[in-house]
């Protein structure tokens, strides 16, 4: 009797790298996924983003190079192949060189953290290639990604966020204005950019041009925010609309200043995390529900990991949303999902579905009349 050979399985491709200062922590995020993923569903491949904006393919996850004596990875394309995705080719996946087809790809995980990434570029790009991918679309992912336009979105829609000042390069006030209108601490941080970078704690004169100087290095719109003191809560929601859920909260213990760059990825003693957060029942609630109506109100399907403060007087404020949240092995969406009872393993296969089953819905609506 003839053994019929076996279905091929749906290829997913896992994006990462790009061309942001979040480049190596995206290739954190691939590496994990790429090793959580079931292999029994799902075939995963990776497309690295370099600096440069190119793409490279790699068929059996060889494009991360471990970093030198223990830092962050890099990307290695030595044995890569250039690839291109075809606009309206339903995840057909080129070599740029030859023309020869790599892969037919079934859904696409983009982990590329911060600009041309996470801003609804790479998403559009998506759309167009008629790819289902995780995560948020076009809109949700650029509101997102836009502090200032986010929390004006959430304050019109009557959610509580604190105080925050809006100032671009070619008009910056003098610290004394801003400590007059914020009041000390504040911080100063780039509109459109994320893990941290970019943003700066000010308490004196002294540093504050210097702050603003690297925080222009990434945007030319800042954010100027008065200092919240509470507890600093995060909370992971998964679903696409109508269908959110919100994960158990986690609580940040920072140890310096704030929650800072080197704290999330180099510094394994710069923030102690609880998971779930220590907090009554019916706190849980409202941080649960509060996040789900922040990623209804920003148009956010898929996943997210909502930032909240718990204040002193027990009120909940939001701080930020972040639509392609850190997927490493100690970052804090898969371990906020992990101790609501869902595998790494799991919501990955979650996240895949809930794309598929966005574009099958999107599939059905008219785009032409006649």
């Amino acid at each position: 009797m003839r053994t019929q050979p076996p279905i091929p399985l749906p290829i997913v491709a896992i994006l990462c790298g790009g061309m942001s200062a979040e480049h190596e922590i995206s290739l954190l995020s691939a590496q994990n996924i790429f090793q959580a993923i079931d292999r029994t569903r799902y075939q995963p491949v990776l497309i690295g983003v370099d600096a440069q904006g190119q793409w490279w393919y790699s068929e059996i996850g060889d494009l991360i190079a471990q970093g030198k004596e223990g830092g962050l990875p890099q990307l290695a394309v030595q044995q890569a192949a250039r690839t291109v995705l075809v606009p309206g080719g339903k995840g057909k996946l080129l070599a740029q060189a030859t023309g020869e087809t790599l892969a037919q790809l079934s859904a696409a995980f983009p982990i590329l953290h911060g600009p041309m990434g996470e801003d609804g570029s790479l998403q559009g790009l998506l759309e167009l290639a008629q790819v289902p991918f995780v995560g948020a679309d076009v809109l949700g992912s650029a509101v997102a990604m836009d502090k200032d336009v986010m929390k004006r979105l959430l304050r019109a829609a009557d959610l509580p966020v604190g105080d925050w000042w809006t100032v671009c390069a070619a008009n910056l006030p003098t610290y004394e204005v801003v400590v007059e209108r914020l009041g000390s601490p504040f911080f100063v941080k780039p509109a459109n950019m994320g893990s941290s970078i970019g943003i700066h704690k000010v308490d004196n004169a002294a540093d504050y041009e210097a702050t603003l100087t690297d925080a222009l290095k990434y945007d030319r719109k800042l954010l100027l925010e008065r200092f919240i003191a509470g507890r600093e809560l995060e909370c992971a929601v998964l679903g696409n609309v109508g269908t959110q859920e919100a994960s158990l909260p986690g609580e940040i213990e920072a140890h310096d200043d704030f929650y800072s760059y080197q704290a999330k990825y180099l510094d394994p003693n710069g923030a102690g995390l609880q998971v779930p957060a220590l907090l009554a029942p019916e706190q849980i609630i409202a941080v649960q529900q509060l996040a789900v109506q922040a990623c209804d109100v920003l148009c956010c399907e898929g996943m997210a990991r909502v930032d909240l403060f718990l204040q002193q007087d027990g009120t909940l404020l939001i701080n930020e949303i972040n639509t392609l949240p850190g997927f490493t092995a100690i970052s804090l969406y898969p371990q906020m999902w992990e101790k609501s009872g869902l595998s790494c393993t799991e919501l990955i296969t979650r996240l895949i579905q809930l794309a598929e089953a966005r574009f099958q819905r999107r599939q059905a609506l008219l785009h032409a009349t006649g």
